[in-house]
């Protein structure tokens, strides 16, 4: 079961003015189950997205970043799971196109304005008609309030939905942020096996919006690891209809720094839920590394730690088997550091200082720590001011299921 996450209430996700969502179930891979999302947007809503690094994207990838350059204003979002349509080629392309063609005849507006996304089992084709047969149910039941309902319409090996809502006054007015995103396996930072929707009310500026979801991913998708694998088909997308009537933020609005902040918030809930809900998991821990040179030797630490096999499958067991985590610091590429003057914490318990075993630790603290659902593993590397935190998840024997029967 995930660590410490339950599904949020359908009343707890706000409608935002300007989005509506509706969902349909399309039998792309299995029946009765929501496959399909439709996310319509006002027109002059405002749309940023960042995607996977992975050079083997997908079909859909390619399209939404070609519709996003083409500056048309998005209107319409396509989603569809069972099939993530990557590494179907040219084919895959002209399916995705044609799912977009199809919704944008239906909603009267022009393929260019509308993103397809898609998750799922990669090389294979996606069925398209399936999809396209969809969309008169998810258009026919498109409401401001459905957003329970379209988190549970991206899922894929995910255990439960992933939802926040954030309402603050801003500029005098009322504002509304709503996100929801799935993932479990396949995460990894440069974005995750993730598909993310973030919507607000506010108005933004384009390059504003850009800058918020390029600093609010750094602070969150980002941040987070399952596996070390990276997805061909990550994605999340920052909406700001600008219904709520405040005055249009850009950079250098002193209203900036707090919708940016307020956003960023919402991601980084979102993204720890994926780590919470990853597959398999029984442990959610936080690996932060403070006092480096720069954060740069700070990621490569925590990733090292993050992404061992050995150290994860330690925490599984709550073995405090912690000379692992020792050798990951050792090995992350920091060719110059002083081992003798770094300082390795689990929870608030010292485990080494000067180049071994802390005189105080004896293993029944470690122990005793490991045995929390949340786990906090400080590695103060005592070189500079530096910092940063990683949010992972532990490998159980379910990881290993999961993975082995996903496409059965």
């Amino acid at each position: 079961m995930p660590v410490k996450l339950t599904a949020p209430e359908a009343a707890s996700l706000l409608p935002v003015r300007g989005v509506e969502l509706g969902y349909a179930q399309a039998h792309v891979r299995k029946p009765n189950r929501k496959d399909v999302l439709v996310i319509k947007l006002a027109e002059g809503t405002t749309v940023a997205g960042v995607f996977t690094l992975n050079r083997f994207c997908a079909a859909p990838v390619t399209v939404c970043k070609e519709h996003l350059a083409a500056n048309k204003g998005i209107r319409a979002i396509l989603v569809n799971t069972g099939c993530a349509n990557a590494g179907t080629g040219e084919d895959g392309l002209s399916r995705a196109k044609q799912s977009c063609d199809a919704l944008a005849s239906k909603l009267s507006i022009q393929a260019s304005q509308v993103l397809p996304f898609s998750t799922g089992v990669i090389l294979e084709p996606l069925p398209v008609d399936k999809v396209i047969a969809g969309l008169p149910a998810a258009i026919d039941n498109l409401k401001a309030d459905n957003w329970l309902n379209a988190a549970e319409a991206i899922m894929t090996t995910d255990i439960v939905a992933k939802g926040t809502s954030r309402q603050f006054q801003l500029d005098g007015k009322t504002v509304t942020i709503t996100g929801i995103s799935k993932g479990s396996g396949m995460i990894h930072p440069n974005m995750a096996t993730m598909l993310g929707y973030v919507a607000t009310d506010a108005a933004i500026s384009q390059s504003a919006l850009q800058a918020i979801i390029q600093y609010a991913v750094n602070k969150s998708f980002n941040c987070i690891t399952v596996d070390g694998d990276t997805s061909t088909n990550d994605s999340l997308i920052l909406m700001a209809s600008g219904l709520a009537g405040n005055a249009v933020i850009d950079e250098s609005s002193p209203d900036f720094t707090v919708i940016r902040d307020k956003l960023t918030e919402v991601a980084v809930e979102l993204a720890q839920a994926i780590v919470r809900d990853g597959e398999g998991a029984t442990k959610f821990m936080t690996v932060r590394v403070e006092a480096g040179k720069n954060e740069e030797e700070c990621r490569k630490v925590a990733y090292a730690i993050a992404h061992s096999p050995l150290i994860k499958t330690a925490f599984f067991a709550s073995d405090p088997n912690l000379g692992r985590i020792l050798a990951a610091i050792g090995y992350a590429g920091i060719d110059d550091l002083d081992v003798n003057n770094m300082e390795l914490y689990l929870g608030d318990v010292l485990v080494a200082e000067k180049g071994g075993r802390a005189a105080s630790y004896v293993e029944e603290q470690g122990a005793a720590v490991m045995k929390e659902s949340d786990i906090l593993v400080r590695v103060v590397l005592n070189r500079g001011k530096a910092d940063c935190t990683i949010w992972t998840c532990d490998f159980s024997y379910d990881y290993v299921k999961i993975n082995a029967d996903y496409r059965s």
